[in-house]
């Protein structure tokens, strides 16, 4: 089992705004690629973290579910449009993503 982490940063005063375009994400793109069946969770640095750092976490029995994922996202103009509306709100070259497995 793998734990997918995607993290991004906020630009200052728009934590909130990247945050609710998390949740459209989640409820308008997520449920077309069965989100569901990834344990997705969004996180929020909180104690020796940054702050302004939104994470989304998603738990895959296999690479190979992750990859599909990804295929599956990246298919969709609803998830190019999101992107594009994401971009304003973070700052720039914070996007990572690390795969952890899960023990």
């Amino acid at each position: 089992m793998f734990s997918a982490r995607w993290q991004i940063d906020a630009k200052f005063g728009y934590k909130q705004t990247v945050i609710d375009l998390m949740r459209r994400w989640e409820k308008e793109i997520g449920t077309q690629v069965d989100l569901s069946k990834l344990d997705f969770k969004i996180m929020t640095g909180s104690i020796g973290a940054r702050e302004a750092t939104i994470e989304t976490h998603h738990t895959v029995e296999t690479l190979a579910q992750l990859e599909q994922f990804f295929a599956s996202i990246g298919k969709l103009d609803a998830h190019r449009q999101w992107g594009k509306d994401m971009e304003p709100h973070v700052v720039s070259g914070t996007s990572l993503w690390q795969i952890f497995r899960v023990l």
